[in-house]
């Protein structure tokens, strides 16, 4: 499960907000474990596909629970802020922080970069 607590300021349209929120942090998983671009030698990207470029199923997303607050903006007389990015920004760094502590028995270390894959969990917990 993954929750989420977002301020967007006064709500115009809550469905439309917990779609933006929620496709966010489904984006942000993707980010921090599956979309890695890689090149070759000459610069050229070797998975600019679907087949080779790993995106997440909404079957590998965890359920989600949003909780909204409301805290009105003062800066415009709608009351609101933005909503755009929100969900995906803090899903790397969670998921960085919930495996080293899965790990910190083992002294595996910390995660710098985005995706961690299983292959930079296995070469932290074994030192190779």
């Amino acid at each position: 499960k993954y929750v989420c607590i977002h301020d967007c300021g006064n709500m115009i349209n809550p469905m439309i907000v917990e779609g933006q929120v929620m496709g966010g942090i489904a984006q942000g998983f993707g980010g921090a474990l599956y979309e890695r671009i890689e090149y070759d030698t000459d610069g050229n990207p070797m998975n600019a596909n679907f087949v080779d470029f790993l995106v997440p199923y909404a079957t590998e997303v965890p359920n989600i629970e949003i909780i909204h607050l409301e805290t009105p903006s003062p800066l415009n007389p709608l009351g609101v802020k933005g909503v755009g990015e929100a969900g995906c920004i803090a899903v790397g760094p969670v998921i960085a922080s919930g495996i080293e502590d899965a790990l910190q028995p083992l002294k595996a270390g910390k995660f710098h970069h985005v995706p961690i894959t299983t292959r930079m969990i296995f070469a932290a917990v074994t030192g190779t």
